[in-house]
């Protein structure tokens, strides 16, 4: 009996891996007016089956905000100048909070231990399968790092740097994806299957050349050293130390373009190209915003107008600066609002502390979206479903240990109340 239990517990937990894997296989998807994604064929089909298991617990201060920012932002479409723009993003953002619900509900049937095991699975997968695609990628092309958005399987030759795209579409994009399996396995450095996973994570992030994405990754990195005790300190300095010298090697022995050289002048662009257009579309993002700053152009208009006044589709690239152009100060307001209740739920808990990957995470998102367009993303909305059920699951277990204090509390006065009538006996 206890072989069958265990056999069932591995195939729940294989089945939670292959989820956590397939948001990140975004790219892959079949498209019927709007793109269906691997993960939401898994949920769907998920809530097909298993409909009995399907459950809802109560929304935090920054769910229910969240409901309420996307409802406004939606809202919004109404009296846009391109209202279909606005429904196809409507249309998404109620996809989307569906297969979260359905998410979270699973989540609620697993351990700590079974989440972050699965995290450190799809990491591990994630970040080997797309270097492979990505030296794949490179080989094909000769290993010459020359071209203009030309791509092979896991790599993107964009002005001549060879960057990184592995199972995502976009290398900006890849960053953002691996974010939570580079801080899980960030502040889980000691086994090695975790020190492999981070040295993948840091050679894949660096290998997209993104600029912003880098720049996150170590930030976070100092972040933690700063807080963490001197043991797990030199573990990190070892594997960042580990990393870098095995950087070298496949630069120098494998590649036929220096890593170091390609990363120099990438930064060094940064003067140049004015962040590869973004400042540009700030300053237009900008003067939208001035004409409409109650209620903004309506959802999902930036690249309607953009293409419209300048000829270009390209979103804003700020993710506070999308939003307060296309729906206002009120919806900025509320998305502003809904990053506090989540960071204040994160201290509330003490995350921070008991599970610093989560916490790390939401300052990385934060650092990223300054520079990529992200209204709607599957993976912001996995961190949240994982947030949600863990301070749920901690709250539940407080809740257990009170209970059992004040019963304990309770027998000891009846003990002792019993004593007394013998004693006056």
């Amino acid at each position: 009996m206890a072989l069958l239990n265990d056999a069932s517990q591995t195939k729940r937990n294989t089945g939670l891996f292959l989820l956590f894997f397939l948001f990140m296989l975004g790219k892959y998807n079949i498209y019927i007016g709007f793109a269906l994604k691997p993960y939401m064929i898994f949920l769907i089909l998920f809530l097909l089956f298993r409909l009995s298991a399907i459950s809802f617990q109560k929304l935090y201060p920054f769910e229910s905000m969240l409901l309420l920012f996307y409802l406004f932002y939606s809202f919004t479409g109404a009296f846009s100048v391109y209202p279909f723009a606005s429904l196809r993003i409507t249309l998404g953002i109620i996809l989307l909070i569906f297969c979260y619900f359905i998410l979270r509900s699973i989540l609620e049937g697993y351990s700590d231990n079974a989440i972050q095991k699965a995290v450190a699975g799809a990491g591990l997968l994630f970040n080997a399968v797309s270097l492979v695609l990505y030296v794949i990628g490179l080989k094909s092309l000769g290993f010459q790092a020359q071209g203009e958005m030309i791509s092979s399987y896991g790599t993107l030759l964009d002005r001549d740097y060879p960057r990184l795209i592995g199972l995502v579409e976009d290398p900006n994009l890849y960053v953002f994806y691996n974010t939570i399996f580079f801080t899980y396995f960030l502040t889980n450095i000691k086994s090695w299957r975790n020190k492999i996973g981070f040295t993948l994570c840091l050679l894949t992030s660096i290998l997209t050349f993104s600029r912003g994405g880098i720049l996150a990754m170590f930030v976070i990195i100092l972040i933690y050293i700063a807080v963490c005790s001197p043991a797990k300190r030199w573990r990190i300095l070892i594997a960042v130390g580990g990393f870098f010298a095995a950087a070298s090697y496949m630069a120098t022995s494998i590649m036929t373009f220096d890593i170091g050289q390609l990363l120099e002048a990438r930064i060094e662009d940064f003067s140049n190209d004015g962040g590869s257009g973004r400042f540009e579309l700030w300053g237009r993002a900008w003067e939208f915003f001035l004409a409409h700053p109650v209620m903004g152009i309506g959802a999902d208009n930036f690249i309607e107008y953009n293409k419209f006044y300048y000829g270009e589709g390209l979103y804003t690239h700020n993710t506070f600066l999308h939003i307060l152009t296309e729906s206002g100060l009120l919806g900025f307001s509320l998305y502003v609002t809904v990053l506090f209740l989540i960071f204040i739920q994160l201290l509330k808990s003490r995350i921070m502390w008991e599970k610093p990957y989560l916490f790390l995470s939401f300052i990385a998102f934060l650092l990223q979206i300054m520079s990529l367009s992200l209204i709607i993303n599957e993976v912001f909305f996995l961190y949240l479903a994982i947030l949600s059920v863990i301070v749920r699951k901690k709250e539940n277990k407080q809740l257990v240990e009170k209970q059992k204090t004040r019963d304990a509390q309770l027998i000891a006065k009846e003990v002792h109340g019993n004593e007394c009538i013998v004693n006056d006996r």
